[in-house]
């Protein structure tokens, strides 16, 4: 959940209402939760997975996390770092034309909220058998990531194997010290490279809903941890090279992401105003995101309107005549790394896994390549307003005790019979109807309605 993280259960009793409100599913049918059971109890033998079980994989997620897609380990090889990422092998479990595969292209991914999730597979896949937990062997497909000096990704190989986690790494518990070296040199390098072509990655942290000693609430940003940087390098190490692959073989299913538009761009700076942001007019967008601190609530709050202002990020199929480009990674790009909870990842672990082998893509990859964008387009959609609702929830909860006041915000948007504020003392974003202003413009307002149960904010002029 990247919006709202709710870790004393503040927001419990209103999840239902989102789930009723946006048809989430509860459960999965009879015939998916009967194949996931056979599914999980099929044996893994040598004839398709290499063991690997004596080598030392760790994985490195939320301390709370039980669906784990990835495992490394990694070691210095000469002047290169060589990283070893076994993927959860979503596709062992999942065969093609199975109630499985149809329910998973039914959900598209797994979406996630305040102390919940609406699973992409069912638990005894996904939270077990399929999970890299350090409970037991379990198979996966391991990419031999290579990257350079530089910090070129580039793929050595990809195998089925069978591994054994030997511990689960929390974000929560480890210190940066305590990391392999060879993953912290790792993340330098993407990090530098990402520097020196212009990428603008935008990840902003979580925010926290907090109760305060003497009543009402908070809205915290929750500080990036190290260790969550260096996790995100080693997903993105993989996927550039994923995406490199691909490119050379002229096909695959690539992340793709245009720049935001001019207006766009234009209400960002409005915005950077309101939070009291300094942003040079000769300093373009992509500067201005490099130079922006998490720790920092104004500036992590600028960091998540950055994130909802861009066109978005969607998928596209190998095009000749539309390459794939990411303009936040400033590069060819390819989801990887989580197919528990992303449909797309499954079909190009497969995809990379015969690539890579000299095989041919088998005809129910192909066809999935052409099939996703718009079954992951709806499924990204439906997760971000549930992820919007969700905020609107803690936003209106922290708000709750200032009904009839007043407060100054910055408009940050306007048109015909309607602003867009930006409250000057919390991060929240607020539209105000019948009410008409200049952007960058100070208003006084007063906070006239709060719906706590809908995550309702109504506000209107002194």
């Amino acid at each position: 959940m990247k919006a709202i993280h709710d870790p004393h259960g503040l927001l419990a009793g209103r999840i239902t209402a989102l789930n009723e409100r946006f048809d989430l599913p509860e459960t999965f049918p009879p015939a998916v939760l009967a194949e996931a059971e056979n599914a999980a109890a099929m044996a893994v033998g040598a004839d398709t997975h290499r063991d690997r079980t004596d080598e030392a994989f760790v994985t490195l997620d939320p301390a709370s996390a039980t669906d784990l897609d990835q495992a490394f380990r990694v070691e210095m090889a000469g002047r290169d770092v060589l990283l070893h990422y076994a993927i959860a092998d979503v596709a062992w479990f999942v065969r093609p034309g199975s109630a499985l595969e149809e329910e998973a292209w039914a959900r598209g991914m797994t979406i996630y909220l305040p102390g919940d999730k609406v699973r992409l597979y069912p638990p005894v896949l996904s939270e077990g058998a399929a999970s890299l937990l350090p409970d037991g062997p379990r198979p996966a497909v391991i990419f031999a990531v290579r990257v350079d000096p530089a910090g070129t990704a580039r793929l050595d190989g990809v195998e089925r194997a069978i591994i054994r986690s030997r511990a689960k790494l929390a974000y929560e518990a480890i210190p940066e010290a305590a990391l392999p070296p060879a993953a912290v040199e790792l993340t330098q390098r993407i990090e530098a490279a990402e520097r020196a072509r212009g990428a603008a990655r935008v990840d902003p942290p979580e925010q926290e809903l907090e109760a305060l000693a003497g009543g009402g609430y908070s809205l915290q940003f929750r500080p990036r941890r190290r260790s969550e940087e260096v996790n995100a390098s080693l997903s993105m190490a993989c996927n550039l090279a994923v995406a490199r692959l691909f490119q050379d073989h002229r096909t695959g299913l690539f992340r793709v992401m245009e720049e935001p538009d001019p207006e766009a761009v234009t209400q960002l700076r409005q915005q950077a105003a309101a939070l009291e942001l300094a942003w040079p007019r000769d300093e373009d967008l992509q500067a201005f995101e490099r130079r922006l601190d998490p720790q920092d609530w104004p500036q992590a709050a600028m960091m998540m309107a950055i994130r909802r202002a861009g066109n978005g990020a969607g998928y596209a199929a190998f095009d000749p005549a539309a390459p794939p480009w990411h303009a936040a990674i400033a590069a060819p790009y390819a989801h990887t790394t989580a197919p528990l909870r992303r449909l797309a990842d499954r079909y190009v672990v497969e995809a990379a896994l015969a690539l890579a082998n000299d095989r041919s893509l088998p005809d129910h990859v192909t066809q999935a390549f052409a099939a996703l964008p718009p079954v992951m387009a709806r499924a990204a959609s439906l997760a971000g307003r549930v992820e919007r609702a969700a905020l609107d929830l803690a936003e209106a909860m922290i708000l709750a005790d200032r009904v009839g006041q007043r407060a100054a915000a910055r408009i940050v948007a306007a048109r015909p019979g309607r602003i867009t504020v930006q409250l000057l003392d919390h991060p929240v974003i607020v539209n105000v109807n019948g009410m008409s202003g200049v952007p960058g413009e100070i208003v006084d307002l007063r906070l006239a309605r709060i719906d706590t149960a809908n995550g309702r904010i109504e506000a209107e002029p002194v």
